[in-house]
């Protein structure tokens, strides 16, 4: 009996053993599991909670952000950036899920945020860049930062590729690799020469073995990448990027011919407004000085020069001068052409308005 328990013992031990190493194996494996993860993702708990401050920092403190595509962009061209952008903006990238519970605890924390608008726009490859300074410099700092490219088999072709016409450093055996193509060559000096150009790529096709073999073969890097600004966000409003392409010239020219717009419909409506006031006021004047003409016993004081070139234009011209002589004393010149000038004056006012 004595055997036969401590057979029974050894056995249980076993099992014991066996489950506890088990256990410790798949605590090893969770273990490296887990950092493998954090590897492949590159946050650990600690670094996401230092991230979670950054951002939240990031938005108590700038008004306006940059929303950017980032494909094709490699960490080496975003360091580039960052160091242009000092002290001018704030480049941050991240998972959009994190980027999207910052704001929208950022929002919880602070009611009436305007920032929460950007919850919706944060899809994609995407990424902000945040900023207080002026949006047109940083923008021109952002766009001047783009790095040339190869074209890679299955790449979205972003621009037109043109292959210019000239020799090549290819050999004449490389003859049928661009008779495949369908491209015209000769063979000057035992080179390949294109004899004219050749529309390779358009807008949006994908780049085939062909395209990028050839391109290579040519030594041309046909695309540029870059961060590409999609849209703008300022103290809570959203706008496309084209909205800093207008000028203040442009904006005065809109203004302009919006109110020359309500000058004549006003006008036209009889219905008095401030656009439209000069021009009824100098349309009185007229409507007055043509009576005093007209009328032999009513005038005023305005309309005196004008009677009087009607009735006596020698006298007009011995009173003001001759209009468009070619001397004549200055004084009796300058008051000459004052009821000109007033006149042109008041034409002048009545455009521009």
């Amino acid at each position: 009996p004595s055997l036969a328990r401590s057979l029974r013992q050894s056995r249980i031990d076993s099992e014991a053993l066996k489950q506890d190493c088990l256990a410790r194996q798949c605590t090893r494996r969770r273990v490296r599991k887990t950092r493998q993860t954090e590897e492949i993702m590159g946050l650990s708990r600690e670094k996401k909670e230092q991230y979670f401050e950054r951002m939240a920092s990031i938005l108590g403190t700038y008004s306006k952000v940059f929303m950017v595509h980032c494909d094709n962009v490699g960490s080496k061209q975003f360091q580039q950036i960052r160091i242009a952008l000092r002290d001018k903006a704030v480049v941050l990238m991240g998972k959009n899920t994190m980027m999207r519970k910052i704001i929208g605890q950022f929002v919880q924390d602070n009611p009436g945020h305007p920032c929460e608008c950007l919850i919706s726009r944060i899809r994609g490859n995407i990424g902000c860049v945040f900023t207080n300074g002026d949006l047109n410099e940083v923008r021109q700092v952002i766009e001047a930062n783009r790095v040339p490219a190869p074209a890679r088999v299955g790449a979205v072709a972003p621009v037109q590729v043109v292959v210019p016409p000239g020799p090549t450093d290819c050999d004449p055996g490389q003859t049928n690799f661009f008779q495949t193509l369908q491209i015209a060559t000769k063979i000057v000096k035992g080179k390949i020469e294109i004899v004219s150009p050749v529309d390779l790529l358009q807008i949006g096709q994908k780049v085939g073995n062909s395209e990028a073999v050839l391109l290579e073969k040519l030594g041309i890097k046909p695309f540029n990448y870059g961060l590409i600004i999609t849209e703008v966000y300022d103290n809570g409003s959203i706008f496309d990027i084209k909205v800093l392409d207008i000028s203040q010239d442009d904006l005065a020219f809109k203004f302009a011919n919006a109110l020359k717009n309500v000058s004549a419909l006003s006008l036209g409506l009889h219905y008095p407004t401030l656009a439209s006031v000069p021009h009824s006021v100098a349309n009185a004047f007229k409507v007055l000085v043509a009576i005093a003409v007209e009328c032999g016993t009513f005038t005023f004081e305005k309309a005196d020069p004008f009677k009087l070139y009607l009735s006596d234009p020698d006298a007009f011209a011995a009173k003001y001068g001759a209009i468009g002589g070619g001397g004549g004393g200055g004084g009796g010149a300058d008051a000459a052409a004052a009821p000109a000038e007033e006149k042109k004056e008041e034409e002048e006012e009545e455009e521009e308005v």
